[in-house]
């Protein structure tokens, strides 16, 4: 099983490829002249951005307020660049973890292959480890919520995506949202 582990990266970014609604997710990280690349889903990089926050609120919580824990995203932090050049996939995630370093005051992202269970011969999942300080976690959940809000905007009937020629709104019983009854 090969693991890509970054202790501390010099970046680690999530970003996205193409036109709304046919976008393609990958978390990058780099340091020492190494690329990690991995592909995911939409509602993986919403999911694990909600979790990062939420891990860190709760750290801050439980501490009193005592822990090296940033509120908000520390601006000097903020990473606004394109993702990095050649985009070379090197595995699609399956499942992440997250956890947090009492120790160094730091939060580990695993993100592992996604397999298939069944293949009792295929090798072991690669697996990207990154371990981040509370500050860049922060910032890189504000990134990585805004990449997701950059899509499609949502219906505000059912909260689902619209495309450009409107969508089956389940909320109107499977008429087309922005057309009107006659």
């Amino acid at each position: 099983m090969p693991v890509f582990d970054y202790d501390p990266p010099e970046r680690f970014v999530a970003g996205a490829l193409g036109q709304p609604g046919a976008r393609i997710f990958f978390l990058q990280a780099r340091a020492s002249g190494r690329l990690t690349t991995v592909a995911l889903e939409k509602l993986q990089v919403a999911a694990l951005a909600g979790k990062l926050e939420e891990l860190l609120d709760e750290v801050l919580r439980r501490s009193g307020g005592t822990a090296h824990v940033p509120a908000v995203a520390p601006a000097d932090l903020a990473d606004n660049g394109p993702l990095e050049q050649p985009l070379t996939e090197d595995f699609r995630v399956g499942t992440m973890a997250l956890a947090w370093d009492p120790d160094r005051s730091q939060v580990v992202i695993e993100a592992q292959e996604i397999t298939d269970e069944e293949d009792l011969e295929a090798p072991e999942p690669s697996m990207l480890r990154v371990h981040i300080s509370a500050g860049a976690a922060r910032a890189f959940s504000q990134r990585a919520l805004e990449i997701v809000a950059a899509g499609r905007p949502p219906c505000p009937l059912c909260g689902q995506p619209l495309d450009a020629d409107g969508h089956i709104c389940v909320r109107l019983n499977g008429y087309r949202g922005g057309e009107v009854a006659s």
